[in-house]
């Protein structure tokens, strides 16, 4: 047999679906493997791989009759086959650095310890056994990897309920805006919206939202943060610069269309980690806006002209 039909019958054997069962499944194996035509399934490896730059690279330059692959079916590569290998307990997620936020182009993907095991073990007397072991062994695999992951995870008390964001720097800065930027420059202030990397509606106060006018049907328009002062009657609209950029000219013109019938009045913040990222961008953040650094959270930046912090007429 093939390289690439064995590589789908092992692929089988450690309960992948069938549609994780395919000619792209069986590369992307081959090449966490570093099997080449030739090499003994005994001499597998595990090497961490960025998708395009190493493993679709491996399959183009190793199985050119199959491929080449272009470009863009990474996506395909991402979404189809590694993460469902990851759900299976087959593939680690950013085993190098758990803390990397989703999508980093830092990503990357390793075969497990436990299915590279089993991968060795091919064609071996002690094949049956290694499989009903990964396969027995499955659950535990899963949770033990995402408890993994968990650990890295940001925690966040909102309402006195305890949320988790999801590791990387878009998100310590988001969880440094609800616990250092609210307290010091929205005293009192109710947390509307927060978004995530993984989950975009991680906490939504729909009925806070609603009485404020704003759609709450239009979450892809919200910024990252949303934070009303009843006391003023101001609305903060906070982008955490890692995400989408800092709040330019053109970001408020889409922001105050969204929040046209709200009766508050806006305040536009841009929150960087510290005076470094916000250097990048500062060509390009709008006037009548604050900045923030969460490195020196007692601390305001007013691109405001002629008054301090408050929202524009």
């Amino acid at each position: 047999m093939s390289k690439i039909t064995e590589a789908q019958e092992i692929l089988k054997a450690l309960g992948l679906p069938a549609a994780q069962q395919n000619e792209m499944s069986a590369f992307t194996l081959l090449a966490l493997c570093c099997i080449k035509e030739d090499t003994p399934w005994a001499n597998a490896t595990r090497t961490s791989q960025h998708i395009t730059k190493e493993l679709m690279a491996f399959v183009n330059e190793n199985y050119k009759s199959a491929a080449p692959y272009a470009p863009n079916t990474r996506e395909t590569f991402r979404r189809q086959v590694l993460h469902q290998f990851i759900q299976a307990g087959v593939v680690n997620y950013n085993p190098d650095d758990p803390t990397l936020p989703v999508n980093s182009p830092k990503a990357h993907y390793a075969i497990t310890q436990e299915a590279l095991a089993v991968v060795k073990s091919y064609g071996k007397r002690s094949w049956k056994k290694k499989v009903e072991k990964f396969v027995q062994d499955t659950v535990l695999l899963r949770e033990k990897y995402a408890a993994e992951r968990d650990t890295h995870r940001i925690p966040l008390i909102i309402e006195s309920n305890e949320y988790y964001l999801s590791p990387g720097t878009h998100n310590e800065v988001q969880a440094a805006v609800v616990e250092e930027f609210a307290p010091r420059f929205a005293p009192g202030g109710k947390l509307l919206y927060i978004g995530d990397t993984e989950d975009k509606d991680l906490y939504v106060n729909v009925a806070g939202l609603e009485a404020l006018n704003l759609p709450i049907t239009e979450h892809s328009k919200l910024p990252d943060i949303v934070i009303s002062d009843d006391k003023h009657g101001w609305l903060f609209m906070i982008e955490v610069v890692t995400s989408h950029g800092p709040v330019s000219a053109k970001r408020v013109v889409e922001l105050e269309d969204f929040a046209k019938d709200c009766p508050y009045g806006i305040v536009y913040v841009t929150a960087f980690p510290n005076a470094k990222e916000f250097k990048k961008h500062i060509d390009n953040i709008a006037w009548e806006t604050e900045v923030w650094l969460s490195d020196t959270p007692d601390h305001m930046i007013h691109f405001n002209g002629d008054r301090f912090i408050g929202p524009r007429k």
